[in-house]
C-alpha cells in the first residue's frame, strides 16, 4: 500500500517525516523492546538527521534502545569520506553519543563478497534467527530512479532472496552492498525521503508511469502489503 504525504516545503518535509519516525520508535519500543531503523544515505537524510539530533527532537527517541542499520554503503575504506556512515556519524550519532555497540556498520576490509556475507551475518545475529523484519526503513531516490543501491539494469534488481548483497554498479564504477529488494519489502514500515524539482521526473515514472521495467525504474521493486510512505515536497511531486 503507498501512501502519498505532499508538503510545501524541505522543512515541511523532514519535519513530518521526524514526527512519524518518532511514533514507530516508540510503539517499536514498547511492542518488541527496541527500535531497528535502516538509515539512507545522501544530501536529502543528512537534514533529517540534523533535525533528529536537534533539541526539538533527541529527546523524543529512546536512543540507548534503537539500533540502526545501513541499507547500502560504498565499498570503499571505513574512513572514506564517501561512506554514508561517515556522513551519519557526523550529522546524527555523534551529537547524540550513540554507543557503538547499536551502530551496525558494512565492514569493507575484505572483498564485496565478503563484505555483503559478513553484513548479512551480523543483521541476522541481532535478529537471533527470527525473520528480519526492520521497524523502519528510510529510502532515497535517485535521479535514474534508484534506491539504496538497487541501480537500473544490476543483476540485483532479480534477486529473489531477503539479503545484502554486492553488486558492481557501472555507472558509477563502483562496488556498493546493499540489501535487496525483498529484504527491504519485508520491513514494518517503508518511507522514501524525496524532495526538490531535480526528482519530480524519477517521481512520476515511479508512481504514476505504467510504461517501462523496474530495470528502468528500480524503486518500482519497493512495494509492501503494510505501507509505503513517500514524503514529498510540492517541487518532487509536481509531475503526478
Amino acid at each position: 500500500m503507498i501512501e502519498l504525504k505532499i508538503f510545501n516545503d524541505v522543512e515541511e518535509v523532514i519535519n513530518a517525516l521526524a514526527e512519524t519516525i518518532c511514533e514507530i520508535s516508540k510503539k517499536a519500543i514498547e511492542e518488541r523492546g527496541q527500535f531497528n531503523f535502516v538509515l539512507s544515505g545522501g544530501s536529502s537524510p543528512k537534514k533529517l538527521y540534523e533535525l533528529l539530533a536537534s533539541e526539538k527532537f533527541n529527546n523524543k527517541i529512546d536512543w540507548e534502545k534503537t539500533y540502526f542499520f545501513y541499507g547500502d554503503e560504498r565499498f570503499v575504506p571505513a574512513d572514506d569520506a564517501q561512506r554514508n556512515s561517515v556522513m551519519v556519524k557526523e550529522a546524527l550519532f555523534n551529537p547524540l553519543k550513540i554507543n557503538a555497540s547499536n551502530i551496525f556498520e558494512v565492514n569493507t576490509s575484505g572483498t564485496p563478497e565478503e563484505s555483503a556475507q559478513w553484513y548479512w551475518d551480523s543483521i541476522s545475529k541481532h535478529f537471533s534467527g527470527k525473520p528480519v523484519e526492520f521497524d523502519f526503513i528510510l529510502l532515497g531516490l535517485g535521479d535514474n530512479s534508484h534506491t539504496a543501491s538497487l541501480f537500473p539494469d544490476t543483476s540485483v534488481l532479480e534477486e529473489t532472496e531477503a539479503t545484502v548483497k554486492s553488486i558492481f554498479v557501472e555507472e558509477v564504477d563502483m562496488f556498493r552492498i546493499t540489501m535487496t529488494a525483498p529484504l527491504i519489502n519485508q520491513a514494518r514500515n517503508i518511507a522514501f525521503l524525496v524532495f526538490g524539482e531535480g526528482k519530480s521526473e524519477a517521481v512520476f515514472h515511479i508512481l504514476k508511469d505504467k510504461s517501462g521495467s523496474i530495470h528502468q525504474y528500480p524503486a518500482r521493486l519497493i512495494k509492501s502489503d503494510k505501507k509505503v510512505e513517500w514524503f514529498l515536497d510540492a517541487s518532487a511531486a509536481s509531475k503526478l
